[in-house]
């Protein structure tokens, strides 16, 4: 019997390790799933598109990264400061991966581009701009002095259409108030009180999309810029 017994301590040493190992086994099955939950690996961003070209993609990515950033930051007035608008301008650098997808609206554009950036890169530049986590409570300043404007929107062929123009112009945080002027053909004269200048409310504009920006400063008396509705 006393030969037998490091036998048996062999064993009962292999199946102390045995249970030692498959604990910790279980813990990096229990653990890992909570670590990568503790933030995402990339922000969501969509935008409507019209075609797969190249200069439609540059433009739609941008859009899709002010909607990441207005997500994050809770604040859609934070497009109207210079360097965020600068920042969302490179969107590109942030950007991991794009698919398209078909649109369920079936009064606008006929597709969707989805993209994936990357969270920290994207944290990272918030961070940056003072508007991460490390900054809870930063108001994000509109720049510029409040001012009037008046501008021509055009692409405006239904009702359907006139309620998308004022309901967007509605809910800027940029807009305080909306005055419509006259009406002919498919647009309408639209007098606006702006929160900001009116280069920084484009600049908005021109990254939300919903309104496309056709003339900063037409050749026409009492017209400070004409816009059109997207499709």
């Amino acid at each position: 019997m006393r030969a037998r017994q490091p036998e048996i301590a062999v064993r009962r040493s292999s199946r102390r390790r045995g249970w030692v190992t498959a604990l910790f086994v279980l813990a990096f099955l229990v653990l890992t799933p909570a670590a990568s939950r503790a933030a995402p690996a990339t922000y969501t961003g969509e935008a409507p598109v019209n075609s797969q070209s190249d200069d439609e993609r540059v433009d739609a990515m941008k859009t899709a990264l002010a909607s990441v950033v207005i997500q994050q930051t809770g604040d859609p007035g934070v497009l109207s400061r210079s360097d965020v608008a600068a920042a969302v301008a490179k969107a590109d650098r942030y950007v991991l991966q794009f698919r398209y997808r078909k649109s369920t609206d079936g009064a606008g554009a006929p597709l969707v581009l989805v993209a994936e950036f990357d969270s920290a890169a994207v944290d990272q530049m918030l961070q940056r701009l003072g508007l991460g986590e490390s900054a809870p409570g930063t108001a994000a300043a509109i720049d510029a002095t409040p001012t009037e404007a008046t501008v021509w929107i055009g692409g405006i062929r239904s009702a359907e259409d006139y309620a998308r123009v004022v309901g967007y112009l509605g809910k800027s945080p940029l807009v305080r108030g909306v005055r419509p002027q006259q009406a002919r053909g498919d647009g309408m004269l639209v007098k606006l009180s702006l929160g900001t200048d009116l280069a920084h409310f484009l600049d908005a504009v021109g990254i939300e999309r919903t309104l496309s920006v056709v003339s900063a400063s037409p050749p026409v008396d009492g017209v400070d810029a004409t816009l059109a509705l997207a499709p």
